[in-house]
């Protein structure tokens, strides 16, 4: 029905004025005092520059014999883009973590997988009976070689990390190898069903401050230890499960980060890391210490 001349903008502006009306609470509500997601503390003294390089960490990784868990769905994409990783704290970039930033009496114990798999289930089956969740830092090789032992590690509840896909002296690397290494890891991993991001830990501790900046701009952040048990050294190294839980304990300390690892020493085939596990968690307990992943560098 056309309206009279004149009615009809009269009507236009009164319901243009009733739907500003209704949009107004809207935004006000939008802008509101909502709850807020809580901002990341920034550590301080939880964290070392790429001054010093921790000890070495393991030997060789063995060449990969697959890439996936037959069964699982494809990851989706993985992205280059260091925003993608919601909830990685600006104040690490630039930092290589040592420690977790707490004076809460807790110990990350982490593993790192780059040779072979001799150790991983003794380790997971400790790791069960004592209600223990732990950090595993694997190689691409390694997961491409050992498809059943990410999913044993997933599935025991614990925390996967990048340590690169060959275990390279990642210095020696040009930033374009860097971002191969890392990319390709995180595509392998993803593959096999977990997701690495955002924690990258630099094969034989070899890290510079060019390196770490290349992995942050990867959506990384760069975690070392503060104790390396050193049980990968084996009896040639003079090592012994012992020796073991004694050098864990030594270092022992309010955010304390300890780098066990899952293979065997390739000489005398030890696994004294493994084997000394069970006397770790007792004595660490014992001392009024309980665990906790590395997702607590996150805040999550």
């Amino acid at each position: 029905m056309r309206l009279p001349p004149g009615r009809g903008a009269r009507a236009g502006i009164a319901a243009g004025i009733l739907v500003a009306l209704a949009v107004v609470p809207a935004v006000v509500l939008l802008r509101g005092d909502g709850p807020n997601e809580p901002a990341a503390s920034s550590p301080s003294a939880s964290v070392s520059t790429a001054q010093t390089s921790p000890s070495a960490t393991t030997t060789a990784p063995p060449a990969p014999t697959g890439s996936s868990t037959p069964g699982t769905a494809p990851p989706p994409p993985a992205t280059t883009s260091a925003t993608s990783t919601p909830g990685t704290p600006g104040s690490l970039r630039g930092r290589d973590v040592t420690v977790l930033p707490t004076t809460r009496h807790v110990v990350a114990l982490t593993f790192d997988a780059g040779g072979d798999a001799a150790g991983l289930q003794s380790i997971l089956r400790t790791l069960a009976a004592e209600n223990v969740r732990a950090t595993f830092f694997l190689t691409g090789r390694w997961v491409a070689a050992n498809p059943g032992g990410v999913s044993a590690v997933i599935a025991g509840g614990h925390r996967i990390g990048n340590h690169s896909v060959s275990h390279p002296h990642v210095t020696a690397l040009s930033t374009a190898q860097i971002t191969a290494e890392v990319l390709g890891a995180q595509s392998t991993i993803r593959s096999a069903g977990a997701d690495p991001r955002p924690l990258f830990r630099f094969p034989f501790g070899d890290r510079d401050a060019r390196t770490i900046a290349a992995v942050n701009a990867l959506g990384y952040v760069a975690v070392s230890w503060t104790v390396d048990t050193l049980g990968w050294e084996g009896t040639a190294g003079g090592m012994s499960a012992r020796r073991v839980a004694d050098r864990a304990l030594a270092g022992l300390r309010p955010g304390e980060i300890v780098l066990m690892h899952v293979g065997a020493n390739p000489d005398d085939g030890t696994t004294f890391d493994a084997d000394a596990l069970p006397a770790v968690i007792h004595r660490m307990r014992a001392a009024g210490y309980g665990f906790v992943t590395l997702d607590a560098l996150l805040g999550s």
